[in-house]
């Protein structure tokens, strides 16, 4: 029986965790991929870069700007300077190595910035370009019950972390300062409640003892690449998104605080480190992720 793939709609805040493993699920999947709406990070809801910054120096001091820099800074910062980069290092047609934005242009997919996923404008957008299933993948914005109506299929979204554990924006923080190993991804349906849809796979991966918040973000978000192919074969197959498994919903997980951020420094758990950084400053311009 012949499957029919569904028509996707994706959404990404690309940044270093996720940048890799989503440009190459563009690459792979680009003739699936009716729309690429890419999160505005800095847009005025969330108080621009000034007011996030604040916010982030009073809950959790100056240690989280390392990581707020090199996570999302840096790979910000040098995105213009990517085509010079690619060539100095030939990557020029290789999709890990170049930004969304061309290589959505390179493969004839539709792009937008989104400052409200929920307004008039993305709905305007989604009922144009009609997709069976909108993908959520390291996506910063909340999906309101009407505009998962505008997919025929709803919604999934790719979460870094064993749900229904570590629940919010930066779960493989919360996974090193807990230090018990409890590293996963998952794939889970979306609801309008932040990462407490039904779940539909999940994996365990086990990393190595000194990694990095950031490290494991990256490769989680690789093993979640593949997680969420198998996901999407088994609704081409079935032409349905299936019911899943009800998770309990866990305490949600947020940016760490001044507190936690000491005893994380004081057991050597690390957000990141000198390895992370030259792979923000390399992002564009090399294929392969950080080991």
């Amino acid at each position: 029986m012949p499957t029919t793939r569904p028509r996707l709609a994706l959404f990404t805040l690309e940044a270093l965790p996720n940048a890799r493993a989503v440009r190459g699920f563009v690459a792979d999947h680009a003739s699936d991929i009716a729309f690429v709406g890419v999160s505005n990070a800095e847009r005025p809801s969330t108080g621009g870069l000034i007011g996030q910054v604040r916010r982030h120096l009073a809950r959790s001091g100056p240690a989280i700007l390392p990581y707020l820099a090199v996570n999302f800074g840096l790979p910000d910062l040098l995105r213009p300077l990517a085509p010079l980069t690619q060539g100095f290092t030939g990557s020029s047609d290789t999709s890990e190595a170049t930004p969304l934005a061309p290589l959505c242009r390179r493969l004839g997919i539709p792009t937008a910035t989104i400052d409200d996923v929920n307004g008039s404008a993305m709905a305007e957008t989604l009922r144009a370009c009609e997709p069976d299933l909108i993908v959520s993948f390291h996506f910063d914005q909340i999906f309101s019950g009407e505009t998962l109506a505008l997919a025929r299929l709803g919604g999934l979204n790719v979460h870094p972390s064993l749900l229904p554990r570590h629940r919010g924006p930066v779960p493989t923080i919360h996974a090193v300062a807990e230090g018990k190993g409890a590293f996963g991804v998952s794939v889970h349906r979306l609801v309008p409640k932040i990462d407490a849809g039904s779940l539909l796979a999940q994996e365990a991966v086990t990393l190595p003892p000194d990694v990095t918040a950031t490290r494991a973000a990256m490769q989680l978000h690789e093993r979640g690449r593949i997680l969420l192919d198998g996901v999407l074969g088994q609704i081409a197959e079935e032409g349905r998104v299936s019911d899943g498994i009800r998770l309990p919903l866990e305490p949600y997980c947020g940016f760490p605080d001044k507190k936690m951020l000491r005893a994380m420094r004081s057991q050597g758990r690390k957000l990141t480190d000198s390895r992370d950084l030259s792979e923000a400053l390399t992002l564009s311009a090399k294929a392969s992720p950080v080991d």
